[in-house]
């Protein structure tokens, strides 16, 4: 089997979980890996931002939702690397969405798609 990677990128996030900005979403029945992602500040000033894992396959019909990481101080023009090192596994049509308190946020996710 080939090796499926795939990166995709948002610039301008939601500032409440209401209003996420989606990173990335398995496609139905795939399963994939989600390697690395990186959150970026550029503002001048320092903002908070969070990182959900949306659970779709969840009992409540729409999903769960779990945070990776809230409200990580991200100081004027920082990087944070949420994801590095460790793995985390998305089902199909589970999901990855990003927001901040500033819309001044790009977000970077490295995948890898259909795994078994």
């Amino acid at each position: 089997m080939a090796n499926n990677f795939k990166s995709a990128g948002v610039s301008g996030v939601g500032t409440s979980l209401a209003t996420a900005s989606t990173l990335y979403t398995a496609s139905t029945n795939i399963n994939s890996i989600v390697i690395e992602l990186d959150i970026a500040n550029t503002s001048n000033s320092a903002i908070s931002a969070s990182v959900v894992f949306e659970d779709a396959s969840a009992n409540s019909g729409s999903g769960d939702t779990y945070h990776i990481v809230k409200n990580a101080p991200l100081p004027s023009g920082s990087t944070l690397k949420v994801i590095s090192g460790q793995k985390i596994v998305l089902n199909g049509d589970d999901s990855i969405k990003v927001y901040a308190t500033s819309t001044n946020v790009d977000a970077i996710i490295s995948i890898l798609e259909d795994v078994e």
